[in-house]
């Protein structure tokens, strides 16, 4: 409850002043005097407990019954149906002859005020493939080298790494086990993304999983002749996102967000080659040890071994 900053009387003191009233024997103004209002006040809330009772110690509304000047219903609904039509206020209120600040007051009032409000919102897009190897994410990320803390640590913009260089963590992600890969190249041309892809390759063939499909955004290196013909040569499936629809491919961008904040930012590293020695030791503990959200708060090479034994049941 909202109540005035001066307010002499809440609920509670309401009830307190009846109370002196009806139960004490304290005279009107004995009572307003005590509570620190005027004779007035107090018979009014005498008057609104003896016809309501308690409920009428409550705060009303201060809102009119009615406003003759209230702009009328049917030409808000017009107001409404232009705006849905992608109008802006300054159109509408040309079109209907209302001023701008009455149109924006109405459509702020009905939740429309935003051209992102004017389209219901996309359905959450979740989906999983039923077992390890039906599909594996890949995806980029580019991170600064440095020969120093930088400001993220010192707060210091003056002492930079210039001209340090770049360098980019190619990610993998099993779709159904969460079961995460990557390596750091140099570049993100075609030649680094299929070394990236036969290392995680390699590491998942280690966990016996194989995979026959991937899927990957539009970037130049894995629309490159020799990434291509590495997936022809393996016999995998090539998937790509959307263009500018990286929700597709949200596994993988949710974990180069979690990489980031408990690898890349979650501690002091003095140069760079620190931090990338850094990073398998982070990635097998994400692996086997890190509760997932999604997965029971359990680790996802707990979703490898639960799957292959029931492969090998079913077999």
């Amino acid at each position: 409850m909202n109540l005035h900053k001066h307010a002499r009387l809440t609920p509670r003191g309401r009830a307190l002043l009846v109370e002196r009233v009806l139960e004490h024997g304290l005279r009107v103004e004995e009572a307003a005097h005590a509570a620190g209002v005027s004779v007035r006040t107090a018979y009014k809330w005498l008057q609104r407990f003896r016809a309501e009772g308690a409920a009428g110690l409550l705060d009303r509304s201060s809102r009119p019954h009615r406003c003759p000047h209230a702009t009328a219903e049917a030409l808000a609904k017009q107001v409404m149906a232009h705006r849905r039509e992608r109008w802006t206020y300054r159109q509408i209120a040309q079109h209907l002859a209302v001023a701008a600040s009455t149109i924006g007051r109405l459509v702020k009032r009905a939740g429309l005020h935003r051209l992102a409000e004017l389209e219901p919102a996309r359905p959450a897009n979740r989906y999983e493939y039923p077992a390890p190897g039906d599909l594996l994410h890949l995806d980029i990320k580019k991170l600064g080298r440095f020969w120093r803390p930088g400001h993220r640590v010192t707060g210091e913009r003056q002492r930079a790494s210039d001209g340090a260089g770049r360098e980019f963590v190619h990610v993998a992600i099993d779709d159904a086990s969460r079961v995460a890969f990557g390596t750091i190249e140099p570049n993100e041309r075609g030649p680094s993304a299929c070394r990236a892809l036969l290392k995680a390759l390699r590491y998942y063939r280690t966990l016996g999983v194989r995979f026959t499909r991937v899927m990957t955004d539009n970037g130049a290196c894995y629309k490159s002749r020799a990434f291509r013909r590495l997936l022809r040569r393996l016999g995998l499936r090539h998937l790509r996102t959307r263009p500018y629809t990286p929700r597709t491919n949200g596994k993988a961008e949710r974990f180069i967000q979690t990489a980031l904040r408990e690898w890349a930012y979650a501690r002091r590293y003095e140069h760079s080659a620190q931090r990338a020695a850094h990073w398998l030791t982070w990635l097998h503990q994400y692996n086997w040890h890190r509760p997932h959200a999604s997965l029971d708060y359990r680790p996802p090479i707990t979703r490898i071994g639960a799957m292959n034994n029931l492969v090998g049941l079913h077999n």
